[in-house]
């Protein structure tokens, strides 16, 4: 059995732009093939870059003891199949995995879907990424349509999830 370990969940602000570049570029680098962006490019963003990512998107950021551990970006819009809102980013830093952090920001996601127009989210997963598939099915989340090719990684495809929040 794990140990269990308290995670706190923070809505991040713009002042809280170096958290946000840290734990970007920290899944970046140790999982840069889970994302369609590029460590090279993120790292050399500057400081009104990084900021003018909150302008139409949540960041939320997962700690076990004052350490950051995880995040996730949520964009509320008119998504596929039915999405309110779309969840991007998601990481977990391998350290720390299965220890809570990825569902305590799914935990904040319910707890607020009303609040921010969070209801029912959308998200995409490389269709090849089988271990995240299955941390977002135990969470609720289920595949829908078809896998689709990917315009940033030729020859790569996703999928489509969904979930309602609880």
């Amino acid at each position: 059995m794990k140990n269990q370990f308290a995670v706190s969940v923070t809505l991040l602000e713009p002042d809280d732009w170096k958290r946000l570049r840290d734990l970007r570029l920290r899944s970046l680098k140790e999982n840069p093939d889970a994302f369609g962006g590029v460590f090279e490019i993120e790292e050399l963003k500057t400081q009104t870059e990084w900021r003018s990512k909150f302008d139409h998107v949540v960041f939320l950021a997962s700690s076990i003891d004052g350490t950051d551990v995880g995040i996730m970006s949520v964009e509320v819009l008119d998504g596929d199949h039915g999405a309110t809102c779309w969840v991007g980013g998601c990481w977990t830093d391998p350290k720390f995995r299965g220890q809570g952090a990825l569902r305590a920001l799914f935990e904040f996601v319910d707890l607020h879907s009303k609040e921010y127009g969070w209801q029912r989210q959308g998200l995409g997963v490389w269709a090849d990424n089988f271990p995240a598939i299955a941390a977002y099915e135990a969470l609720g989340f289920a595949a829908i349509g078809e896998r689709q090719p990917s315009d940033r990684q030729p020859g790569r495809f996703y999928l489509h999830m969904v979930r309602d929040s609880k």
